[in-house]
């Protein structure tokens, strides 16, 4: 019995379908779904239980429970007092540096992606703390909102980032070689964004505090050790064989909940309420995503769509730099519209076939492709982090989309010698660890 529907006729059904739903503001989650139903129905062969039945496979997944275990670290680490901690430390270290708490805000994010690996997590509790303290210094409110949205995107490059354990589990690829890739492309897209914000502090006079005595430092590094030690716990763990992803996710919860406890007591029973809540709700929001993006994903496969879409594609006659251009450009444009869980799993499996084609490492593919969607955490319509600074200051996306742009040019910089120069990504995992690799 042969399909109802051709690959085209499938496509057309299932994107006009969720682009329809996406116009109608229907969430994103809830589309991807409803999406697949006109097909499951036409299709003689499927029944809307096809809903169940995937999405329930997608959930029965070992790795995919660290993704709670990871929010709900972060969500340890606000509560129990360590951000206050680490905010110190930033102070000391580039307090003396032009815009000193915008450079403290990216330096922060650097620190608090190593324990969260949520940007939405990150652009939510460093909006409360630097957005308003930022305006009474003197610096101007669209470059308040756009360094607060702009930093917290690395928390999905810097390892350990939720998006590296979705694309491990979805892809088959070596998480730990993933944290160990997304360390040096983390740090120069970090040093990029304070690159711009010292041309900005030239250029509008932002202020500076006065240098932190040597003591002061020291000081402020020995109280925040014990939290900065948690992203060596999670990583070091897989490194060494102790863990798994999951299982160095729920060693670092209970790290985070002996650090808030019992190290600097600064939790108690109301905090850690309010701690479980919050990642109650966030990991809802992204499981879900994955449940319903899982049967959207499992529809092109079964129709054969990707190998459709990329027949021409591959006819193209591009090298590794042309294709790793090709999936950053369609990454990027999928990211302006699309949460990058479901991203990863409908659009990366699309174009793993492609980036096999030209000998791409799939370590490489996925940092380029996981970096390219961090971009479509602030740029419109979907923009999650910058919707959340701007919902935090009380203005409208469009407010600080300027500055959100000019920001976003450094960055892109470092995303094209990554694709031109792909053993910037790899250089630490061959160095470190050369097996996860094969």
């Amino acid at each position: 019995m042969t399909a109802a529907l051709t690959p085209g006729a499938a496509a057309l059904w299932l994107f006009g379908a969720f682009f329809l739903l996406m116009m109608l503001r229907v969430p994103v989650a809830f589309a991807l779904g409803l999406a697949c139903l006109p097909v499951l129905i036409i299709e003689p062969r499927l029944s809307p239980m096809v809903i169940f039945n995937t999405t329930f496979k997608a959930y029965n997944s070992f790795i995919l429970l660290a993704v709670p275990f990871f929010l709900l670290t972060a969500n340890l680490m606000n509560v129990g007092g360590i951000t206050d901690r680490l905010v110190h430390l930033s102070r000391t270290m580039v307090g003396t540096f032009p815009g000193a708490l915008a450079q403290i805000n990216v330096l922060l994010s650097v620190f608090f992606a190593g324990i969260s690996g949520s940007s939405t997590a990150d652009a939510a509790s460093q909006g409360k703390i630097f957005i308003e303290a930022q305006v009474k210094e003197g610096y101007d409110l669209s470059f308040s909102i756009a360094i607060t949205a702009v930093s917290a995107v690395l928390a999905v490059i810097i390892p350990p980032s939720i998006l590296m354990v979705v694309w491990g589990g979805v892809l088959q690829v070596s998480i730990g070689a993933l944290y160990l890739a997304g360390v040096i492309p983390g740090l120069l897209i970090g040093l990029a964004q304070m690159a711009t914000v010292h041309a900005y502090a030239k250029i509008r006079n932002y202020p500076t505090y006065p240098r932190s005595s040597f003591k002061e430092f020291v000081k402020a590094a020995l109280v925040s050790v014990p939290a900065l030690m948690t992203p060596f716990i999670i990583v070091g763990g897989i490194l060494l064989g102790w863990f798994t992803a999951t299982e160095s996710a729920a060693a670092a919860v209970l790290y985070a909940a002996i650090l808030s406890l019992g190290f600097y007591r600064e939790m108690g029973s109301k905090q850690l309420y309010e701690a479980l809540l919050e990642t109650g709700k966030l990991s809802a929001i992204a499981l879900f995503c994955v449940g319903t993006a899982s049967i959207f994903g499992w529809l092109l496969a079964y129709y054969q769509i990707p190998k459709a879409l990329l027949a021409n594609v591959a006819t193209w006659g591009m090298g590794p730099i042309g294709v790793g251009f090709f999936i950053v450009l369609v990454f990027l444009v999928v990211g302006c519209f699309l949460d990058a869980i479901p991203a990863i799993i409908i659009v990366g499996t699309v174009l793993q076939p492609l980036a096999e084609s030209v000998h791409m490492h799939p370590v490489s593919f996925a940092i380029i492709s996981i970096v390219a969607l961090a971009f479509g955490l602030v740029t419109p319509p979907y923009g999650m982090c910058l919707m959340v600074s701007c919902a935090i200051a009380k203005v409208r996306l469009r407010y600080a989309l300027k500055d959100t742009m000019i920001m976003l040019v450094p960055m892109l910089l470092v995303l094209a010698a990554m694709i031109v120069w792909p053993r910037i990504p790899l250089w630490l995992p061959e160095l470190i660890r050369p097996d996860f690799l094969n």
